[in-house]
């Protein structure tokens, strides 16, 4: 291992994360307690700029190759030329019968080697109908992908993001404008990017998300075909005096089960709602994506952009494009995006939930070094990076005979 790789084992211990950038001057990351206090880990832990070239380009061809139907053979030149220069590898089969080893524990997050994180999957997250089960070739090589390989090789599919919830403070948005002045040296976007931030709150966006899938779930119970489904799923909204029952009949809302391959598939749900359960996993992204929006929103944020609607949190995911956020200054670069992956925790302490992401793409042989994968408290997990300053909470299904969603997660584990 070289001096580099050395150093990027060591302090893989510290605060990490799938997606960060060539960090330029930027304020801590709002709103996620003193555990979560990061900046970018590309300049904290040697990144170059083609490395974090790589990890984008690795992120667009997971995305093309999450689409049914597609194959390397159809990626974009410029796709594929990064793939290859990347490094990435599969990682190997792991023997069924082989134990995990305890992770690292540092503050708030364990990590391990992608190899273990295979032995505990294998021992914990495997199940289906009861039966554990040897990760594929094709799920090792979905793993290697980084932070959305572990949402990927949880939830079935590629994730699609289409239900996500958040909770954006429109008070404290109007008071913070009003009530405070720019930093020194901080143009008018800047100011106004970092107060919109700072108004989101993951924790109610958590919660909401957590409630809808709750609701979801119940009308899941006993219902044999999707009418009975969204019947049920109105009289709990209903019932609730929740403002989702308004949602029209074509809304993501109730059409997220039906989009869901595995509800269709004979070994998920089979059409079989009650087959199926609802699940959570973690977005984190930045705002300014827009290619009409000013180039200082896309470098710090439109504050308009991927906000909630106030009444049912659902985020319109429908314009991000996986776009990272604009450079500043020469030599900047910016990861696109970071995923976590929550499942069915029941633990209602969203302090003491874990989520399960990793650093990045598995190229052991590489400079970029091998894939890492942590398991962090919401808190650490919440708080992001300055690679982003959005964070979703999507709601998925799958089928109920895949225990890739345990109700209990044993940070470290065993």
């Amino acid at each position: 291992m070289n001096k580099r790789q050395s150093f990027l084992a060591f302090t893989a211990l510290g605060a990490i994360v799938c997606a960060t950038g060539f960090m330029p001057s930027g304020s801590p990351a709002e709103g996620g307690g003193d555990e979560g206090r990061k900046g970018s880990y590309a300049e904290t832990h040697g990144l170059t700029a083609a490395d974090v070239e790589n990890i984008n380009a690795l992120n667009e061809r997971a995305l093309y190759l999450g689409r049914p139907g597609k194959s390397p053979a159809g990626l974009p030149p410029s796709a594929d030329a990064f793939s290859r220069s990347s490094g990435m590898e599969t990682p190997p089969a792991e023997p069924l019968d082989r134990m995990p080893d305890a992770y690292r524990a540092y503050g708030g997050r364990a990590t391990t080697v992608v190899n273990n994180y295979i032995r505990k999957w294998q021992q914990a997250y495997s199940h289906r109908d009861g039966r554990i089960r040897q990760m594929t070739e094709e799920q090792r090589e979905q793993l290697s992908y980084g932070c959305v390989g572990i949402t990927w090789v949880n939830s079935g599919p590629y994730p699609t993001n289409r239900l996500a919830f958040a909770f954006f403070d429109e008070k404290k948005y109007q008071n913070d404008l009003q009530n405070s002045r720019p930093r020194p040296n901080e143009t008018q976007a800047e100011f106004e990017g970092r107060i919109a931030k700072g108004s989101f709150d993951e924790e109610k966006g958590f919660k909401r998300a957590r409630d809808v899938a709750s609701i979801m779930n119940k009308a899941l119970e006993n219902a044999h075909d999707e009418g009975a489904y969204i019947e049920n799923l109105k009289k709990e909204l209903e019932s609730r005096n929740d403002d989702l029952l308004h949602e029209s009949s074509r809304s993501n809302f109730y059409s997220a089960l039906r989009d869901t391959p595995s509800f269709k598939d004979r070994s998920g749900g089979d059409h079989d709602p009650s087959r199926m359960k609802a699940v959570i996993y973690s977005k984190h992204f930045w705002s300014g994506q827009s290619w009409w929006a000013s180039p200082e929103k896309r470098m710090f944020g439109d504050p308009e952009a991927f906000r909630p609607d106030p009444d049912t949190g659902l985020v319109d995911m429908s314009g991000d494009r996986n776009v990272p956020r604009s450079p500043a200054k020469p030599g900047e670069r910016w990861v696109n995006f970071d995923y976590g992956w929550f499942g069915a925790q029941t633990e209602a302490d969203a302090d003491k939930t874990v989520w399960t992401h990793a650093n990045h793409y598995h190229a052991p042989s590489s400079d970029v070094g091998p894939m890492r994968v942590y398991e962090s408290t919401f808190r650490n997990w919440s708080a992001g990076y300055t690679d982003f300053d959005r964070g979703t909470y999507v709601i998925t299904f799958i089928p109920k005979s895949w225990n890739t969603a345990p109700s209990k997660v044993e940070q470290g584990w065993p």
